[in-house]
């Protein structure tokens, strides 16, 4: 109580401040200084109610309209904050492009727009990041990866996560958020497969996963 007190005799008199010289607008960052960050296994919860949500009631969802309503929650791996790592994104010279074959047979032409490299478990890894040729919204970046969980644990195609772009290079690598392919669900989806540099040679037991 006498910190609640305290803050709220500095957010008056604060206020009294700004309404002089203008300012009022800076005391609307005050009230987040006193949130705690939320707790991360409680953050990759909403995430996953969300794409379940997603995939029950989106126009948009992989899951055929009439399966929608009876679909079950999509089966995870337990949340392991070790597989949550700072991955440094490396540019690729003049942004080659590389064909990606796919789930339909065909082949989809990616660019590169760089090379993640983060540590896992010790290890030192490396992932290719992609967007589709010629696409000029720079402003997600698509890293699909294999490992030696899929044909058990996951599909033997891969999967996939997404990047949102950052001024610094530096980037959230959270296989937590892994997921898989809408052809999982879909086979009339097309979806690409990892290339070779991008199949880890280590199981990464996160993220999404198949039905046990």
């Amino acid at each position: 109580m006498r910190a609640g007190r305290h803050t709220a005799g500095m957010v008056a008199a604060l206020t009294r401040a700004a309404m002089v010289v203008g300012l009022l607008p800076i005391l609307l960052a005050i009230p987040a200084c006193n949130k705690e960050p939320r707790p991360y296994a409680e953050e990759i919860a909403e995430h996953r109610a969300r794409v379940d949500q997603f995939m029950r009631e989106a126009s948009e969802s992989p899951i055929p309209v009439e399966k929608r309503a009876t679909f079950p929650p999509l089966s995870y791996f337990t949340v392991d904050a070790a597989y949550r790592v700072p991955a440094q994104l490396e540019p690729a010279p003049g942004g080659a492009s590389l064909e990606m074959p796919t789930s339909t047979g065909q082949k989809r032409q990616m660019r590169r727009v760089g090379t993640l490299a983060f540590t896992l478990k010790g290890q030192p890894m490396t992932l290719g990041a992609f967007v589709e040729a010629g696409q000029e919204d720079m402003r997600r970046l698509f890293v699909p990866f294999g490992d030696l969980t899929n044909g058990t644990e996951t599909y033997p195609g891969g999967r996939y996560l997404d990047l949102d772009r950052t001024a610094t290079g530096i980037y959230d690598l959270d296989f937590n958020r892994a997921y898989h392919p809408y052809c999982v669900f879909n086979s009339s989806y097309d979806c690409p497969y990892p290339p070779a540099e991008n199949r880890l040679k280590v199981p990464i037991r996160a993220g999404e996963r198949l039905p046990k």
